[in-house]
Order: structure tokens, then sequence, then C-alpha cells
């Protein structure tokens, strides 16, 4: 596990310049402010060994997430970055470092008729820097209704997302503190079901 994250950081520090993978700010403190923030997702959530991370980016922390589960039998992450660049290296490293995972290059907007399928049973749906918690339902919804866990990490806005979301959402939310930012959180998001639109059967809530 040391030696395949060490060579993810070497693969990320040398695509960055034609890729601009991460904030060029925060290379220095890759380490923390990116490996070890990603591998909170997993952390929060050990029992999950079949994951889809959202907007995957650099691959914090869906690349983290399958470094960690390298070894385990039955897991896979599923990574969906719509950036073709950035999905080509989320390719190369996972190839390169032999990791259970997929890799889709499409927008989050299209996959449900792909992805909700027998075919996919996710049991948790990370996403972090992505969107906000009522966004992040929304791209969510369909894996948490069919019973996935959402994952997420949030910033120090996190209170008034959350007051946001549930004025078209009703969710169980776990809340845990991030070990790397003091004003992070880490949330578990269960039962989601979207709430019915005044004046509108339930039915009808989502068009």
């Amino acid at each position: 596990m040391e030696e395949r994250l060490a060579r993810y950081v070497e693969l990320v520090r040398k695509w960055q310049p034609v890729k601009n993978l991460v904030a060029p700010s925060t290379l220095p403190d890759i380490w923390r402010r990116h490996v070890a923030d990603g591998a909170q997702a997993l952390a929060a959530f050990p029992s999950a060994k079949r994951w889809l991370d959202l907007g995957s980016g650099a691959g914090f922390p869906g690349l983290v997430t399958a470094i960690l589960l390298a070894d385990v039998d039955g897991a896979s992450v599923t990574l969906v970055e719509a950036n073709g660049r950035k999905a080509a290296f989320l390719q190369t490293v996972a190839r390169e470092l032999k990791l259970p995972t997929k890799i889709v290059s499409e927008r989050i907007e299209s996959l449900p008729e792909r992805l909700v399928s027998s075919e996919y049973r996710f049991e948790a749906v990370s996403a972090r820097a992505l969107a906000s918690l009522d966004q992040l339902l929304s791209y969510a919804e369909p894996w948490l209704v069919a019973g996935a866990t959402g994952v997420f990490h949030k910033g120090q806005d996190f209170a008034s997302e959350r007051q946001q979301a549930a004025l078209s959402w009703s969710f169980d939310l776990v809340e845990r503190e991030s070990r790397i930012e003091p004003d992070s959180r880490i949330v578990l998001v269960d039962h989601v079901r979207r709430l019915p639109i005044a004046g509108l059967p339930a039915q009808d809530a989502r068009r």
C-alpha cells in the first residue's frame, strides 16, 4: 500500500504541469492535504468495498480508496470524471498500480441509466470538493435510494448546506470532524428521499 501511494504521488507531481490536477499551492503539502484527507472516506465507512466516486479529478478520494482496497477480495472503485485529460491520468495511475477500478469519462448527469443496474451495486458514493450537499444528493440520488451510503467531504459552510438540503430532501446524516482540516467534516448520508414539491404528487417531484 505504501509503495502504491508513493508512486501515485510521484505521478501527480509528474503530470501536474500538464494536467493541472490539484491547486498548485497545495502540492508541497500533498500527503496531508490530499492523500491523508482522501483516506478519510474509507476510514469513515470501512465496511464498504464497492465505491462510486463522483467528480474524481486527480483521484482524491477515489484513487486513494482504490489503493487502500487494492488487495481486498471483491473490492472495486468506479471513478467518474468528465474532463478527458484528468480521466486519462486516472486511467494511467489505475493501470500502472493495478488497481480495482473502472474509469468513466462522462458527465455525472448522463450516468444513471448505465450505472444503475444489477451490474453495479455500490455500497458507497464519495465526492470531495464537488458541489453543495443539496446538489450532491441530486447527483447521487439513483444510488442512494438504492441503498448506498453517501460519504462526502464538506467544508466550513456545511451547516448552511445541511439546512438548505433539508428543504428538498429527507435523510439521516452522521457528521464527523475531519482529522486534517479542523473546520471540515466527513458526512455519511443514508435513507435519502426527495421531498415532494408543494402542490405536486410525490411521483412528479423530480420533473
